[in-house]
């Protein structure tokens, strides 16, 4: 099993940073601007509790991903991901129908793309592999592009 880009943590993070630090802000704006004593107080524990759960979202995504790994092999391709509890799927290469590449801004900046892979059938069986280098993505797409066209 192959690991992904350990700069794809840097991504996790600085999109908890966002999501929760714009709820931040705008408590820490509003808690300076009111004259209402009884906000204040409640605006304090707001963003007390915005910031731990904040920590908590962020350590509990590093735990998670170590757990982050890929693997191709002879007859699938198998990703692991899971912060508590493991998820492992494994795509067989005769269910694949369309493979992309994608990459999101701080990706490009980060040289990082993302593996999309669809599946045949309804299972809902799409795989996603996000933080593979960009070299690494495209062998990786090249690869599973020659083994549907052989099965073609």
């Amino acid at each position: 099993m192959t690991t992904i880009h350990p700069n794809y943590l840097y991504v996790l993070l600085l999109n908890i940073l966002t999501s929760y630090g714009f709820g931040i802000i705008g408590l820490i704006i509003a808690h300076r601007a009111t004259s209402d004593d009884n906000f204040k107080v409640v605006s304090v524990y707001l963003i007390s509790t915005l910031v731990l759960l904040m920590l908590l979202t962020a350590f509990i995504y590093y735990l998670g991903f170590k757990k982050r790994v890929y693997a191709m092999r002879e007859k699938d391709i198998c990703y692991s991901h899971g912060y508590i509890v493991t998820k492992t799927i494994a795509l067989p290469y005769n269910r694949i129908q369309h493979i992309e590449i994608t990459r999101s801004f701080l990706a490009r900046k980060l040289s990082l793309s993302s593996l999309k892979i669809y599946s045949a059938g309804e299972s809902g069986g799409d795989l996603i592999i996000h933080g593979l280098p960009k070299e690494v993505a495209e062998t990786q797409y090249a690869f599973l592009t020659k083994v549907i066209n052989e099965r073609l």
